[in-house]
C-alpha cells in the first residue's frame, strides 16, 4: 500500500521536483558566472572557495524556491504571475545569502571566506534572467513541437487588442486540447497597428480583407471586445459574413467562470446579433411592485415563453407561483432547473387547461391574484388540419381560464397572443383572434382586468425557424424557405417575456399591447447569413431550397388589423392597439356556440370561425373553398377605442 502511494505521488509530482532541481542547478551556474562577470571573465578570485560556497548557494536557493513555490507553475503555460514568483524567490534568496554572510563574519560559522556583496547582487540579476529565460525557452520549444504535430490546426484572428483580447489569447494558448494558432489581433485603434503583443502582431481593421483571410488561411475570427453596443457589434459582424470564416464571440466579463475566461466559453456568434433591430430593454418597470406578495399562475409554463416567464417571475418577491403544463418531461426539466438555481417557492402541476374540473380545483385551492396564460397550440400547418384541437385549447381553454378568473376574483389575466391573430389566414391565427375577442367580452364584466399582449416570432422557441436552420446546416443542407419574399418580425424569448410582465404591470384592463419590433426580417436573407456565419459558402456548399408557402401561411405578418390603430404608453416601445368595437353579446354567444359545435365534431366549425372573425380568409389551404362565396370584409370607417391608456 505504501509502495503504491509513493509510486502514485512520485508520478504526480515528479515534474515539479524536476523543475526545482533544474532551478537550483541554474542558480549554481549563475553563481559561478557572477564571479566570472565580476572579474572580467578571468579566474582572478579564490577558486578554492567555490566547493564550500556552492552547497550553501544550492541550499539557500532550495529554501527560497520551496517558500515561494516558484517551481510549482506549469512551465509550458508560463505567464506574468510565474515570473513574479521567480522574482520573489530571487529576492528571498538574496536576503538569506546576505544574512548568512553577515552571520559568518560575526561568528565564523562556516569555513569559507565572505562572499562580496557585489557577487550576491550580480548573482541575483543573472539568476533572475536565467530562470525567466529558461521558462520561456522551454515554453517556446513545447509550442513549436505542438504546432509541428498539429498539421490541421486552426488559424484564427482575435478582434480586439485590449485586455479582453489578451486574456482570450491566453485562454486559447493555455487550453491543453486546443489546436488553434492565433495569427494576429485586429483592432479599431490604428495606433496599435504594427505592434506586437506576446509575439502576436496587431493589424489595423482595414487590413481585414478577403485576400488577407485567404492568404493567411484564417478559419475563424473571434470577437473579444467588451462594452460594445449591439448595433456596433452587428456592424462589425456583418462586414465578415461574406468572408470564408467562422465568427465567434467572447462572452461579457460578468459571465466568465470565477472571473476567468475558459476556452469552452468562446462560442459561435448567434444570428440574433445580425437582426436589423436593437434588443429591447424594459426600464422603470413596475413589475416588482405588481408581483409583490401575489399568488401567480402561469399556464403553458414549460413552453418557450411560459418557461422564461417563470424564470423571470422567480426573481421577484411573490407569495407563490403555480406552473401548469401538460408536457410532463418539459415541466420536470424546468422544475429541476429552478431547484438547482435556488428557487423553491413554486409548484409544478401537470394539467390540461381544457380540464375545467382540474382547473377549478387549482383555483379553489390557491386563490390566484394573477394569471399569465401562455398555453396554446401554435404551429400553423399542423393546426390547419387539426382544427378540433386548435379550437379546444386556444379558444375553449382560454374560455375556461377566463371564466374561472372572474369566478375566483383574479385581479389580472394576461393573455399571450400572436401577430398571426391579425387578419388571420389560418386556423391557428383565427383561434387566437377569437380568444382575444373573448377576452374583450370578459372585460365587460369589470371584475377581472383582462390584458392581451401581441407580438411576432420568438427567436429560439420550440419549432421556430432558427433552430430548424441550425439542424439543416448540421446535416449539410439544404435550408428550406417557403418563399423568397416571406418576412417575419422577430424578438428574443427574454424580450417577449418582459413584454408580458410589463403588460401585466401597466395594464388596467381591455388593452391589447403591441411591441414596436422594428423592421421585419426577410427569412431568405436570414438563411444566407446563417450559412455564412458557419464559415460556409452559399450556394456552393449549402443551398437554400424554396418549398412553397405552407397551408395557411402568409408572406408577411402584421401587428395591426384593418380598422386598428395604436396609442402610446409611457414606454416608447410598447403601444396599445385601438381595435374596432364588438357586439359583445353576439360575439360571446357565437364563441359559446363554436365551443359546443367543436365538442360534438360538427362540420361547420371553420365557417363559424369565419363568421366570428370576418377578416379570417384562408390562404394556400383547402379551407379556401369556404371563402369562395364570401364577400370581402368591409373596412370600419369609424374606429372606437375599446381600451384606455394607463397613466403612470
Amino acid at each position: 500500500m505504501i509502495k503504491n502511494y509513493l509510486n502514485n505521488n512520485v508520478a504526480r509530482y515528479a515534474s515539479k521536483w524536476l523543475v526545482l532541481c533544474i532551478d537550483v542547478a541554474i542558480m549554481i551556474l549563475a553563481f559561478i558566472l557572477s564571479y566570472l562577470v565580476r572579474y572580467n571573465l578571468t579566474l582572478d578570485f579564490d577558486v578554492a572557495q567555490l566547493p564550500f560556497q556552492l552547497p550553501i548557494v544550492a541550499l539557500v536557493a532550495t529554501v527560497a524556491f520551496l517558500m515561494t513555490g516558484s517551481y510549482k507553475g506549469v512551465v509550458r503555460h508560463t505567464g506574468v504571475k510565474d515570473i513574479y514568483n521567480i522574482f520573489n524567490a530571487i529576492c528571498l534568496s538574496s536576503i538569506l545569502m546576505i544574512l548568512l554572510v553577515l552571520a559568518n563574519k560575526k561568528l565564523a560559522i562556516f569555513g569559507w571566506t565572505t562572499i562580496p556583496l557585489q557577487i550576491i547582487i550580480v548573482h541575483s540579476l543573472i539568476g533572475f534572467l536565467a530562470l525567466s529565460a529558461s521558462r520561456y525557452i522551454f515554453k517556446s520549444i513545447y509550442q513549436s513541437i505542438v504546432n509541428k504535430s498539429m498539421m490541421d490546426h486552426k488559424r484564427v484572428l482575435i478582434y480586439g487588442a485590449g485586455e479582453s483580447g489578451i486574456i482570450t489569447h491566453s485562454a486559447i494558448t493555455n487550453h491543453s486540447k486546443s489546436n488553434i494558432k492565433v495569427v494576429g489581433y485586429i483592432d479599431n485603434n490604428s495606433k496599435k497597428a504594427g505592434k506586437s503583443i506576446n509575439g502576436v502582431r496587431v493589424y489595423d481593421k482595414r487590413d481585414l480583407t478577403e485576400n488577407f483571410i485567404v492568404e493567411n488561411n484564417i478559419s475563424e475570427v473571434i470577437f473579444s471586445i467588451q462594452n460594445i453596443s449591439p448595433t456596433a457589434l452587428r456592424g462589425l459582424v456583418e462586414g465578415l459574413v461574406d468572408f470564408p470564416v467562422k465568427v465567434k464571440i467572447v462572452p461579457p466579463v460578468e459571465d466568465w467562470i470565477n472571473g476567468e475566461l475558459k476556452f469552452s466559453q468562446i462560442k459561435q456568434i448567434q444570428i440574433e446579433d445580425l437582426l436589423d433591430r436593437a434588443p429591447i430593454n424594459i426600464e422603470n418597470s413596475k413589475i416588482a411592485e405588481e408581483l409583490k406578495d401575489k399568488v401567480v399562475i402561469v399556464t403553458g409554463g414549460a413552453g418557450s415563453i411560459g418557461s422564461e416567464l417563470v424564470r423571470q417571475i422567480c426573481k421577484y418577491n411573490y407569495k407563490s407561483l403555480i406552473v401548469i403544463d401538460q408536457a410532463e418531461s418539459a415541466l420536470y426539466d424546468l422544475q429541476q432547473e429552478l431547484k438547482q438555481n435556488g428557487y423553491h417557492n413554486f409548484l409544478a402541476i401537470v394539467g390540461d387547461i381544457r380540464d375545467k374540473n382540474r382547473l377549478n380545483h387549482i383555483f379553489q385551492e390557491h386563490n390566484p391574484n394573477m394569471v399569465f396564460h401562455a398555453a396554446a397550440y401554435k404551429h400553423v400547418p399542423l393546426m390547419e388540419y387539426n382544427s378540433y384541437e386548435a379550437i379546444k385549447i386556444n379558444v375553449a381553454g382560454t374560455k375556461v381560464l377566463a371564466d374561472l378568473s372572474i369566478q375566483y376574483n383574479v385581479d389580472k389575466f394576461i393573455f399571450v397572443s400572436t401577430d398571426k391573430a391579425v387578419n388571420p389566414t389560418n386556423v391557428m391565427g383565427g383561434t387566437k383572434r377569437i380568444a382575444e375577442m373573448y377576452i374583450s367580452c370578459m372585460q365587460q364584466e369589470h371584475k377581472t382586468k383582462f390584458i392581451t399582449t401581441r407580438f411576432g416570432n420568438v427567436l429560439g422557441s420550440n419549432g421556430s425557424v432558427i433552430p430548424l436552420f441550425k439542424k439543416q446546416i448540421d446535416k449539410g443542407g439544404p435550408l428550406t424557405v417557403t418563399h423568397k419574399d416571406v418576412t417575419r418580425f422577430f424578438m428574443t424569448i427574454p424580450e417577449a417575456s418582459q413584454l408580458v410582465l410589463e403588460a401585466g404591470a401597466m395594464g388596467q384592463g381591455g388593452e391589447i399591447f403591441i411591441f414596436d419590433m422594428g423592421e421585419s426580417v426577410k427569412i431568405f436573407d436570414l438563411a444566407k447569413n446563417m450559412i455564412k456565419l458557419c464559415g460556409l459558402k452559399y450556394p456552393e456548399e449549402i443551398d437554400i431550397k424554396i418549398t412553397g408557402l405552407r397551408p395557411g401561411e402568409k408572406l408577411y405578418e402584421e401587428l395591426l388589423a384593418n380598422g386598428e390603430n395604436t396609442m402610446p404608453t409611457y414606454h416608447k416601445k410598447i403601444m396599445i392597439g385601438k381595435v374596432r368595437e364588438l357586439d359583445y353579446i353576439q360575439t360571446r354567444s357565437l364563441i359559446d356556440e363554436l365551443c359546443v359545435n367543436n365538442m360534438f365534431f360538427k362540420p361547420n366549425t371553420i365557417s363559424l370561425m369565419k363568421q366570428i372573425v370576418p377578416e379570417f380568409i384562408s390562404s394556400n389551404s383547402e379551407l379556401c373553398k369556404l371563402d369562395a362565396k364570401k364577400e370581402p370584409p368591409q373596412l370600419v370607417d369609424k374606429i372606437e377605442a375599446t381600451t384606455k391608456i394607463f397613466q403612470p
